[in-house]
């Protein structure tokens, strides 16, 4: 999964990406990876909805895995730095602003 590097280059800060949508703050963190000089690289990402699954596949060139709660905790790769957006539907106006008290908040409150 890891690219080789130089030993001369700086390690990979390798990264999982949560809730992971279409990938803002990945491409926030490359970007921001990128004007610092420092080599970042994915290992693992993780949404629920198929459409952004697509959109981040299109974007970033991997599909990441579907519902995080259903994913066994070992086949998380080791990583240096985890991303997470926070489970939006809830709060957004396409979940009709249910806010908590749905299944998608569980990952929250179990």
């Amino acid at each position: 999964m890891f690219e080789p590097y130089e030993e001369t280059k700086q390690p990979w800060i390798r990264f999982i990406d949560l809730f992971c949508g279409i990938g803002g703050f990945r491409y926030g963190l490359e970007q921001a990876a990128k004007k610092a000089k420092l080599s970042v690289q994915s290992v693992f990402s993780s949404d629920i909805d198929e459409a952004c699954q697509s959109a981040y596949a299109a974007n970033f060139g991997e599909r990441p895995v579907g519902d995080i709660t259903k994913v066994d905790a070992a086949f998380i790769p080791d990583h240096d730095l985890l991303l997470a957006g926070f489970p939006c539907q809830p709060f957004s106006i396409i979940g009709n602003k249910r806010r908590f008290g749905n299944t998608q908040d569980n990952i929250f409150y179990p």
